[in-house]
């Protein structure tokens, strides 16, 4: 898998179609075209590449190789301005180089954030909680783990507050997921190898065997996702005042 894609089984799964806000309407809401603008995490940029933000004005980050190589193939020929970097805590751009950083999914530091942002910049994420998919982990690798337990709003509200923002919006949401064939779920497993460590069709086959009878009887293997939002602003400077 190259990019953040999941078409190879649009049709036989469905997930966030209810979800209590739109992470991109409020991205639009606050972006406009002057602003210097940071991708974080940007998978194969095509969520980066659908704002049509100017290339000069842009910059994007990418850990995983398969899609840092896609990066570069996809926007430094663009003009816009890419690094790989797998380390939140340490992004290769100077103290307040832009004024909007977005992050949907990815890994993200506070402290790093507010260095990155200019006064009255803005950081938005949309983030996968530790909840996500856990009923349909217990099914088949139960007694494994969250990998990441403190992804939570409860948790991450006092580690932006405690780095100086101030919040503007935040929620978090638990919805269904659905598949509608066994084999979709197979390749979901797979690809979320952090949440399903171990996974194998051989090791979980009962498991499996158990979802096709649900299924066969039900016209889905159901699964609850686990989402929260989080949009913050570095403080503006203070007004001067006429002497």
């Amino acid at each position: 898998m190259r990019g953040w894609d999941f078409s190879h089984i649009r049709g036989r799964y469905e997930e966030g179609r209810d979800l209590p806000w739109s992470y991109d309407a409020l991205v639009r809401q606050y972006r406009a075209d002057g602003m210097q603008l940071l991708d974080q995490d940007t998978g194969g940029g095509e969520y980066l590449l659908s704002l049509g933000h100017p290339p000069a004005n842009t910059a994007a980050t990418e850990g995983w190789p398969p899609n840092a190589e896609l990066c570069r193939q996809r926007l430094l020929p663009l003009g816009i301005r890419f690094a790989v970097c797998d380390d939140p805590a340490a992004l290769p751009f100077e103290d307040g180089a832009f004024d909007l950083i977005l992050n949907r999914h990815g890994a993200y530091d506070p402290k790093e954030l507010f260095r990155l942002l200019r006064p009255g910049g803005v950081f938005i994420t949309q983030q996968v909680g530790a909840d996500n998919d856990r009923d349909l982990v217990r099914r088949v690798l139960p007694g494994l783990p969250k990998p990441f337990p403190a992804q939570t709003l409860a948790c991450q509200r006092p580690a932006f507050e405690q780095a100086g923002f101030a919040l503007l919006h935040t929620g978090e949401c638990h919805r269904p997921i659905r598949f509608f064939d066994v084999g979709a779920f197979v390749w979901f497993a797979h690809v979320i190898e952090w949440e399903f460590a171990g996974f194998s069709v051989d090791r979980c086959f009962e498991a499996l065997l158990g979802m096709q009878r649900e299924l066969e009887q039900t016209g889905a293997v159901t699964g609850t996702t686990h989402r929260f939002l989080l949009a913050a602003q570095k403080p503006p400077l203070p007004k001067a005042t006429k002497g």
